[in-house]
């Protein structure tokens, strides 16, 4: 008798494939299996490994963000800058938990330590020995692992501080520790793994505890391991024995700006009750085997039945998709075809949500008025890749003068009402300077449009070289006229930065043959400060520098000139 129906055709033969497969797992599953928990546990530690170096990579990023943003904060240079030990404290101490840093140390700048926010109490001492210190007082940024005298094992990031007339005043070290408790637990509870902070050979911290449940903290690390990760400066991967229990380890070296390894960091997965609790499966496995072929035909039944749930579900998902909506979780499935099917279309729907969110993020920075933030492109591969990449040199265009390569109009209006929001916040002072070319008509009927070009870069150049402090902006308002914006910088201040970009243009010698007679190009600069309150604008402060100019233009150019109601009324 012949036997049409779909499920039974599939079920007689596969019960007889699991009865022979039984067979089979009984002799071979003790070795299988085990081969399987190795294989398993290097997947894992490799992920947690990457979620370390990642951890590592984010504690740069988080100390390197809180010392250049306390560096750019008028409040905290004006503090530095006045020696004021309490009012750096009080300024610095609240924004520790904001970065995720541990402590901040500020010193002036011979590098003698004004504050410390890990222990206040401690301050006078020179900590010029210290490279990241020195690296800032050079005028540069630098982050590594260091050791001071607060902390055996920290990574840190040494910022220079200027003033606003961009004289270096003081130096912003922020850093995270690594050899504290606290840290290590946090650690583990995320890795699920011990974790030991070596500073030298010796344990600084640690999760490993001894059979009274205290931490084993003070031991040497194992002379052949040291060998390789202190001597060698290399990681060392592999499995090591230690107060009686079998490890899976990484241990990775940290090395200081001299390029010494100066700590090391622990990572490692037990295996001793792991083991046992496999052989124990594999029993349980053999027995459970042997039941299961009884169950075989409703599984298989059951099975069969089940194979046009997860393909329902996928064309579910997939609608979703096609209709907009990449906010999807999608069921991996068994690790089967429709499985890795519906992996790989979450994976295409992760992509594209991510690739569409960083886009978003990136037009609401720059409408925020941060100019400088930029699509990052480095997640993403092939033709999404390729897809960001465009995506950002567009979005960096419309940001830029194609010219001059400065920011442009619409980027200055963005940054101007961040830094006037900012200036009413805070109450401090606000300056414009609006910069024009002398008889810049003139030049380029007498030279042609592409030397006028030249001319309008090489004042573009001027504005680079002039500002210096990272949040002052400069851009192309338009034509021959340029604007600068200068945070936190009183009158006077912004008079010397603008005398100082006039007196650079004339110098440069830029010839021009004006009314017959040989004369070179200059700049007429308007300059207005202020601290925004209730009765200004944005468009006032712009205009008010505008007649400044103006004012400049009458007075016999190439000349600065300061608003005043009495010279410029409004």
């Amino acid at each position: 008798m012949r036997i049409k129906n779909f499920k039974i055709r599939i079920i007689l033969p596969a019960v007889l494939v699991v009865v022979v497969l039984t067979a089979v797992l009984a002799a071979y599953s003790s070795t299988k299996f085990l081969n399987y928990c190795d294989v398993l546990i290097n997947e894992r530690i490799d992920a947690n490994t990457r979620a370390l170096h990642y951890f590592i990579e984010n504690c740069r990023a988080n100390s390197k963000a809180a010392a250049t943003s306390m560096a750019c904060n008028p409040k905290a240079v004006n503090a530095i800058k006045s020696l004021n030990r309490e009012q750096i404290l009080e300024i610095f101490i609240p924004t520790q938990d904001l970065y995720q840093i541990s402590y901040y140390t500020v010193t002036d700048g011979h590098g003698v330590v004004l504050a410390r926010t890990q222990a206040p109490e401690d301050f006078g001492d020179s900590v010029l020995s210290q490279p990241i210190v020195q690296q800032a007082l050079a005028g540069q940024d630098h982050t590594c692992f260091e050791s001071s005298s607060t902390a055996k094992v920290s990574i840190c990031t040494g910022v220079p501080v200027y003033d606003t007339e961009g004289t270096l005043i003081g130096t912003i070290s922020a850093g995270v520790r690594y050899d504290t408790d606290d840290l290590v637990d946090w650690m583990k509870q995320q890795f699920n793994s011990d974790i030991t902070v070596f500073f030298g050979d010796t344990r600084a911290a640690t999760t490993v505890t001894d059979t009274q449940g205290k931490r084993i903290t003070g031991s040497q690390m194992p002379p052949h391991i040291a060998k390789v990760v202190l001597e060698g400066k290399q990681e060392f991967y592999g499995d090591v024995k230690m107060f009686g229990l079998s490890y899976k380890a990484l241990y990775m070296p940290l090395i200081n700006s001299n390029g010494e390894v100066f700590g090391v960091i622990f990572f490692g997965f037990p295996m001793t009750e792991l083991k046992w609790r496999a052989e124990s499966l594999i029993w349980n496995t053999s027995i459970i085997s042997v039941i299961g072929v009884v169950f075989s035909i409703v599984v298989l039944y059951w099975a069969v039945s089940a194979i046009s749930a997860p393909l329902n579900k996928l064309s579910r998902e997939m609608s979703k998709m096609e209709a907009g909506r990449l906010s999807v979780v999608i069921s991996p499935g068994n690790d089967d075809e429709i499985g890795h099917a519906g992996q790989g279309l979450q994976r295409v729907a992760d992509t594209l949500l991510r690739l569409i969110n960083d886009i978003s993020i990136t037009i609401a920075e720059h409408e925020k008025g941060n100019t400088d933030y930029r699509l990052d492109v480095s997640h993403f591969q092939g033709k999404y890749r390729l897809l960001a990449d465009h995506i950002a040199t567009l979005s960096s265009r419309g940001m830029e003068d194609q010219l001059t390569k400065l920011p442009n109009r619409r980027s200055f209006d963005n940054r101007l009402q961040l830094e006037w929001s900012r200036s009413v916040r805070e109450k401090v002072s606000l300056s414009v300077l609006m910069l024009d070319l002398d008889h810049f008509k003139i030049y380029n009927d007498t030279y042609g449009h592409l030397q006028g070009d030249v001319a309008l870069r090489m004042i573009a150049n001027v504005l680079r070289s002039t500002i210096k402090r990272g949040y002052d902006f400069a851009a192309r308002w338009g034509g021959e006229e340029f604007v600068i914006l200068l945070p936190g910088t009183d009158s006077a201040g912004a008079m010397k930065v603008a005398e100082s970009i006039r007196a650079t243009a004339e110098n440069m010698d830029i010839s021009h043959l004006n009314d017959g007679h040989t004369e070179k190009i200059t700049v007429s600069i308007g300059v207005c400060t202020l601290i925004p309150s209730s009765g200004d604008t944005v468009e006032n402060l712009v205009a008010r520098a505008d007649k400044a100019l103006y004012r400049a233009k009458e007075t016999g150019r190439n000349s600065v000139c300061q608003y005043s109601d009495q010279d410029c009324p409004d």
